[in-house]
């Protein structure tokens, strides 16, 4: 008896210590709730599915996205660049300071401006970016394709880091793929893919177009990443980017000084020239040694002016104007 009473007791303490937890926890409960509706959240924010369009212009062809695929893989590569905050507006703050370069040579080389959004995704800008695949700068060549093309590399010298020279090297390649397919959207494939799996693939699979083709996953995404940045850079207010002209990085005046002879120094020649071998480095990104040894050919080097290398007054430099929420 006294064994079921002891029971009977300590059942009845559970029961009360557990009665106790509960109301203890709807008490914190709601003292947590109480707080979260008298704080305004740091960063208010909605998720929502970017809306797709039914069609897209690529190159001054029209390419239609209703269909289940395009239309999946259009919109899985927009939310990414949407939700992807911080690298899309960094795209957009680097383009203000290159697009004025990439986009005058496609020009002069007859390929479409639309090709400049292929740079953007392959490197997102970076002139100095490598990556794990030994590609480097920002059209992403390798060493054998890039010497195909005519760009420099020697020990101190890597000209697919030199952005107008890798922008020419680009456009020779991308005007080679259309000479062969005749389709810049093929052409756009053919860059990740290469050529040869391209047309083998357009072969094997008895297709048109290479948007109908099955290929690896990197391939496949590639176009839609192309045409996503595209409609976000077209309008990116729309897509929940809001610039101002003083949010986007600067063109920086400089002037050039060609080289002819080596530079053992640098940093000794960035001290010459009145900057630091830091400044000398960043505009100048091919340099990939501290020296520079020409073998014969002339450099230009890059220096940027001093007076224009501060922000001590808001950027007003805005290449494409269409960008700004002002």
């Amino acid at each position: 008896m006294k064994t079921k009473k002891y029971l009977k007791i300590a059942s009845l303490a559970v029961v009360a210590v557990c009665l106790l937890f509960f109301f203890a926890c709807i008490s914190v409960c709601s003292d947590d709730s109480a707080t979260i509706k008298r704080e305004k959240p740091v960063v208010p924010s909605m998720i929502m599915t970017p809306e797709i369009p039914d069609q897209i212009d690529f190159c001054g062809q029209s390419i239609d996205l209703t269909r289940y695929n395009m239309h999946e893989g259009i919109d899985r590569e927009l939310s990414s660049f949407c939700y992807l905050h911080a690298t899309t507006m960094l795209n957009f703050k680097r383009a203000n300071r290159y697009f004025p370069i990439i986009e005058p040579v496609l020009k002069e080389y007859g390929v479409p401006t639309d090709f400049k959004y292929l740079a953007v995704i392959e490197s997102n800008l970076d002139p100095r970016v490598k990556s794990p695949a030994r590609a480097v700068g920002m059209w992403q060549f390798m060493e054998g394709t890039a010497r195909d093309y005519g760009l420099t590399i020697t020990t101190t010298v890597d000209e697919r880091s030199h952005v107008e020279k890798s922008t020419i090297a680009a456009c020779k390649y991308l005007k080679d793929a259309y000479a062969k397919y005749g389709d810049w959207v093929a052409v756009a494939s053919s860059y990740n893919a290469g050529m040869g799996r391209i047309s083998g693939e357009l072969s094997k699979q008895d297709v048109e177009s290479s948007l109908d083709l099955w290929l690896v996953e990197e391939t496949t995404r590639y176009v839609y990443r192309i045409l996503a940045i595209k409609l976000i850079f077209e309008n990116p207010y729309r897509y929940g980017f809001v610039l101002r002209e003083r949010d986007l990085y600067k063109p920086i005046n400089c002037k050039s000084v060609e080289v002819s002879s080596d530079i053992p120094d640098l940093a000794s020649f960035a001290k010459n020239q009145g900057i630091t071998y830091a400044d000398l480095k960043r505009f100048n990104p091919w340099l990939r040694d501290r020296k520079l040894v020409t073998a014969g050919k002339t450099y230009e080097l890059l220096i940027p002016q001093v007076n224009d290398m501060f922000y001590k007054t808001p950027n007003e430099k805005v290449y494409n104007r269409n960008w700004l929420a002002e």
